[in-house]
């Protein structure tokens, strides 16, 4: 077995990896960029070494650098992580040629599956069902525009060597592809080196299917069932979970054997992911398509280990060193239901915008020990980050997943909802309310979910979850207990004039726009007259109020004190709550509303970013939808469009300026 192991990665991963490693005794080993000199997984390794500044090209993507960390501090294995080299099988082989173990599958598999389109005409030889689309290289935007309308429309525009929903989009017609077709030819180039792109027929209610394969060098290969990946954003996948609810197991023997038959071909080992594009029109679940594999560990993997039992990483590390798989096919199997949601840093309410800058708070919530009982829900958090920490613009702005496992599906979406509850991020906007929405969504419990849920679902944007009435009672009587807990420690303090006042015990509680007259008093509380059976404790300062309602239900609400009340936090949404004394609140009407200004004349940066591209100059007649400009935050352009129509009075910015967040780019009149 290995002695020491260095990650060529960051962030959780990296974590994650040494978790693993120093339960089996192999020290650890950390590489790091100047803008992670700090990070958790520095702390967390044995031995550091610095790489370079902060961008991933001078630092985590240079691989002569990772290997000399390697030499210099006596590691004999390389894990690659979930991106950054893992996918080169340039890098394979220079380790081999140093005499250092790469914890991943061999070079030429690596070559054979890395590349999208040579990996397509593989898996077609190999019997695997495919995409219809063009697998040659396309010189020019007009020769994408002949092929996407000899496909038919919608297609889908990949860049050859990308992932992780970069280096895609969609295109419905014929203006789509002459928009988009060059910005994919630059993400594949920026973020993979690689410009060339494909095109492929894009199925219509898709659903994201991946089969999770694991081998090793003796001829050993399994598939370890099936990940539901169809809940995504930009192609970017936000909710994982394991089994499908779609997959039947006769869908689950053919996927899987067509992902063993198609890594056998390429004489595959370590632990991979075969990705199916599925259509969730066709209830027969014959019709599933290969879309590609990655030669990597997923960041979705740990659904799959809930549900199996086995720890990916440790068998990555023991086929690396030549051991056998010591399980058979027969031996795989499912318990339970397991889903993961990723945090991200992004703003859902200003179209989940990537959010940057310092976890001022960071306090998520505890994972769950093995010893709990076999039928009790488990959480746990995988994450590479600490309170006082940055969220960089230099990297991928996921700040930790949160999985939870359970004996069925619903009770696995109830303890996420329970536990993005508790889940206390302050400092950068994070996208746990829109997680929170999803889990309670009905089509998504229903499991009847495609690839085009979000947009759908969210056609206009989210603006928070919507709350019932029986929620909005309990936020009622919160606010009022928590009003009433601040109006006594008030009249508690010394040197009053005359006698201490008692607390008020009625108040009028507006919520979402409703009024409320709640009681509070030694025997209970009542809200508009009926009593409800909550039980719960605050002290003024708390963030946090855990509320028992009935016998069993339990509702955690992230509590803020503000002007004339409290922003309560909870299910998926944040509501700004009026507590008044009951006597005053007729009042409140007389009190002026202030008008936020009309910015509207105004091209906004919506994160901090760099201005790629200005497609406008000053004097410039624009119409409504028209781009503006491309704003390059987090490795993702985002092109900025005009709200109205109207014509540019003067622009305040120039392409490869460095934007901060609301700064003015132009001004229209």
């Amino acid at each position: 077995m290995f002695k020491k192991i260095l990650v060529a990665n960051r962030g959780e991963i990296a974590c994650r990896v040494f978790r693993t490693a120093k339960r089996m005794g192999i020290k650890t080993v950390a590489v790091y960029s100047d803008a992670d000199a700090r990070s958790p997984h520095v702390l967390m390794a044995d031995e550091a070494v610095r790489l370079g500044p902060a961008p991933a090209a001078e630092s985590y993507l240079k691989a002569e650098l990772i290997l000399l960390a390697a030499k210099e501090t006596g590691a004999d294995c390389i894990h690659p992580g979930y991106g950054f080299l893992s996918e080169r099988e340039s890098f394979a082989k220079a380790c081999a040629e140093a005499g250092i173990a790469f914890v991943g599958p061999p070079p030429n598999a690596i070559a054979a599956m890395g590349d999208k389109i040579e990996s397509k005409k593989l898996a077609k030889e190999a019997g695997v069902n495919v995409v219809p689309g063009f697998l040659g290289e396309i010189a020019d935007t007009d020769e994408a525009v002949r092929i996407a309308t000899d496909i038919g429309y919608p297609v889908m525009m990949k860049a050859s060597a990308g992932g992780g929903g970069k280096g895609m989009r969609l295109a419905y017609s014929e203006q789509d592809v002459r928009e988009g077709f060059e910005a994919t030819k630059r993400e594949g180039l920026a973020s993979f080196g690689d410009d060339r792109v494909f095109i492929e027929k894009f199925i219509e209610s898709p659903r994201h299917i991946e089969i999770q394969v694991l081998g090793d060098q003796h001829g050993n290969i399994l598939y370890l069932n099936e990940r539901e990946c169809s809940v995504q954003r930009r192609h970017q996948k936000v909710v994982e979970e394991a089994p499908s609810p779609f997959v039947t197991p006769a869908m689950r023997k053919a996927m899987g054997e067509q992902a063993v038959a198609l890594a056998r071909a390429v004489g595959y080992y370590s632990a991979g992911t075969v990705e199916l594009i599925v259509s969730g029109a066709d209830t027969t679940g014959e019709s599933f398509y290969f879309l590609e594999m990655n030669t990597r560990l997923q960041v979705e993997h740990p659904v799959t280990e809930e549900i199996t039992g086995l720890d990916l990483v440790e068998q990555m590390i023991r086929v690396a060193a030549g051991e056998r798989l010591s399980i058979t096919q027969d031996q795989v199997g499912i318990n339970g239901w397991s889903v993961e949601n990723r945090v991200y840093a992004e703003d859902p309410y200003r179209g989940f915008l990537p959010s940057i800058g310092r976890l001022v708070r960071y306090n998520p919530p505890e994972s769950t020990p093995s010893s709990t009982q076999a039928d009790e829900p488990r959480i746990r958090v995988d994450d590479g980050v600490a309170e006082g920490g940055e969220v960089s613009m230099f990297y991928d702005p996921m700040i930790a997943k949160l999985v939870t496992w359970a004996p069925t599906r619903e009770a696995a979406i109830d303890a996420q909802i329970a536990a993005l509850d508790a889940f206390e991020i302050e400092g950068p906007g994070t996208n746990i309310d829109f997680l929170s929405a999803l889990m309670q969504h009905p089509r998504f419990r229903s499991g009847n979910i495609t690839t085009g849920f979000i947009a759908e679902e969210y056609p206009d944007g989210f603006h928070g979850a919507p709350a019932d009435a029986d929620l909005k009672r309990h936020l009622a009587a919160i606010a009022a207990f928590a009003a009433t807990a601040q109006a006594d420690r008030a009249r508690r303090t010394d040197g009053q004039l005359g006698s201490r006042l008692q607390p008020p015990h009625a108040w009028a509680v507006r919520i979402d726009g409703e009024d409320h007259a709640v009681a509070v008093s030694t025997d209970g509380i009542t809200v508009d007259g009926e009593a409800l059976d909550i039980a719960l404790e605050y002290t003024p300062g708390d963030r946090m109020v855990e509320a028992e309602i009935g016998e069993d239900a339990r509702l955690t609400v992230r509590i803020l004190p503000i002007r004339s009340g409290f922003r309560l936090t909870t299910r998926g949404a944040s509501h700004d709550v009026r507590v008044l004394p009951a006597h005053a609140a007729p009042y409140a009407q007389h009190m002026i509303e202030k008008v936020p200004p009309d910015l509207s004349r105004f091209l906004i940066a919506p994160m901090p970013g760099l201005l790629v591209r200005l497609d406008v100059g000053a004097g410039d007649a624009v119409e409504a939808g028209q781009p503006l400009a491309v704003v390059e935050a987090m490795k993702m352009e985002n092109i900025l469009r005009a709200q109205k129509a109207g014509r540019v009075k003067a622009v305040s910015a120039a392409a490869g300026d460095s934007l901060a967040v609301d700064q003015i780019i132009l001004e229209m009149e």
